[in-house]
């Protein structure tokens, strides 16, 4: 059973902060709150946390979960050959709702799951997920539900989909966003969204238009 920690006032944030580190650091899933929606947390280095986290959310190794990162510098440790328009991308939405898909760094001794050699990242612009992030380093995390089921926007939600699965739960309230993040496959010479989401095909073009890079749009609708 989880343990559900409040964040209202500073001492219960840095309480609740500090339990879902320290169950990270164990191995352990966690619930944290995001700018999106609510998400479950392993540590991205520890492949057994990581297939508790898919299993949890009764999804396979088909469907590797996206990292959570503090700062944007982390992506030059996880990926690599990062073109010209993600950097832009990334300046103008991180911290926020964007996932880009990236070729990732073979030296990194991790196992998400079936991912043809890409890791999708995303810094999230919630103060307590980046709070947990700059502790823990970069987290494996998945929308905190079900697989099918839709995103929980509030703990209690999570609770009742994974309260069985994760041993932390912090809860902040409801999320700000309540929108999945759009997802950008950056791996080739021109992007693609793979998913639509919080951010608009036009509000991500806007800004690579100057650079005279547009992104295609072959997603479906975030869940």
């Amino acid at each position: 059973m989880s343990e559900r920690y409040p964040t209202g006032t500073e001492d219960e944030r840095e309480a609740a902060v500090e339990a879902a580190t320290l169950a990270v650091q164990r191995g352990e899933l966690v619930v944290i709150p995001t700018d999106t929606v609510y998400g479950i947390a392993a540590d991205a280095f520890d492949p057994a946390a990581v297939h508790d986290l898919l299993e949890a959310k009764g999804r396979g190794r088909d469907m590797p979960p996206p990292v959570l990162v503090s700062s944007p510098t982390t992506l030059d440790a996880l990926a690599v050959r990062v073109p010209g328009y993600a950097r832009t991308l990334v300046e103008h939405f991180w911290p926020g709702p964007l996932t880009i898909v990236c070729h990732q760094q073979t030296s990194l001794q991790w196992d998400l799951g079936d991912t043809r050699g890409t890791v999708a990242v995303r810094m999230p612009d919630h103060p307590v997920a980046l709070e947990v992030l700059e502790r823990t380093g970069p987290l494996a995390v998945s929308s905190a539900n079900l697989s099918g089921m839709p995103a929980a926007t509030d703990a209690e939600q999570a609770e009742e989909m994974l309260g069985d699965e994760v041993v932390v739960l912090v809860d902040a309230g409801e999320s700000p966003g309540g929108e999945a993040s759009t997802i950008v496959d950056c791996t080739g010479d021109q992007g693609r969204v793979l998913r639509r989401g919080a951010l608009s095909l036009e509000q991500l073009n806007e800004v690579l238009e100057p650079l005279g890079a547009t992104l295609t749009d072959e997603g479906q609708a975030s869940a």
